[in-house]
């Protein structure tokens, strides 16, 4: 079994016995019949993944890595909003007739910003920082920017990374407002271990852990059975 399909085994576990409804409660996901989306959700999630001993791929069900890797580059490499730079259709029903999601994650980490050593956007700013001030205990991104949140079709979910070296290893926080547990987990863990990974080959460190919070982990009522499924399955060794 890969250490990464026991963190979600037990996650799931945890959600279904511990978890709270929204039954009866106001949301906003509806099924495409209209029926509100209810959700079982856990507050507050952690999990950690120590990149230097496996990459934290799922092999309870396959993981699209190939588009997870294009849509995480697109964020951080290309700091595109336009779907026409996208390899996938994942982002379509949010875009206009351009093809932009407003100013929402490429957007907000191309933008400048003003520092003492000139004008860096974020991404610029993290490989700056780990080169000249790596045990910085500032080397942060955030793309959940509320004056711009009325011009963005989506509101970040992943939202902020700190990263942060201890000895010669690079590790990150993932912050994540809301993740839907079946869809999105593993589509996230491996884009932001790709991406620790490609920071540390920059920066010149070995690979550290990811600690990924979630704000709100749920399952969504309907997903319920599949997920029951899904962790009764046969594991493998990780990659």
């Amino acid at each position: 079994m890969s250490k990464a399909d026991k963190i979600f085994i037990d996650m799931c576990i945890d959600i279904l016995e511990n978890g709270v409804s929204t039954e009866g409660q106001k949301v906003r996901p509806v099924w495409d019949d209209g029926t509100p989306a209810h959700t079982i959700k856990k507050f507050g999630v952690v999990n950690r993944y120590d990149l230097s001993e496996e990459f934290p791929i799922l092999t309870l069900r396959p993981t699209n890595f190939k588009n997870a890797i294009d849509e995480i580059l697109w964020i951080w490499q290309k700091k595109s909003n336009n779907i026409k730079d996208l390899n996938s259709n994942i982002w379509d029903a949010w875009a206009d007739e351009n093809g932009s999601i407003g100013k929402a994650y490429g957007y907000q980490l191309s933008v400048k910003h003003k520092y003492e050593e000139g004008e860096f956007d974020q991404v610029d700013r993290v490989l700056y920082d780990l080169k000249h001030n790596p045990y910085s205990r500032r080397i942060i991104t955030n793309i959940y920017v509320h004056s711009d949140l009325h011009e963005m079709n989506l509101y970040p979910c992943a939202y902020s990374m700190t990263f942060n070296v201890t000895g010669d290893r690079l590790n990150a926080i993932l912050n994540q407002r809301s993740q839907d547990i079946l869809l999105s987990n593993n589509w996230n863990e491996c884009q932001y271990a790709i991406l620790l990974h490609m920071f540390a080959i920059a920066s010149g460190f070995k690979v550290g852990e990811l600690v990924h919070v979630i704000a709100d982990a749920h399952n969504y009522d309907r997903h319920i059975p599949f997920i029951k499924e899904l962790i009764k399955r046969q594991q493998y060794l990780a990659p």
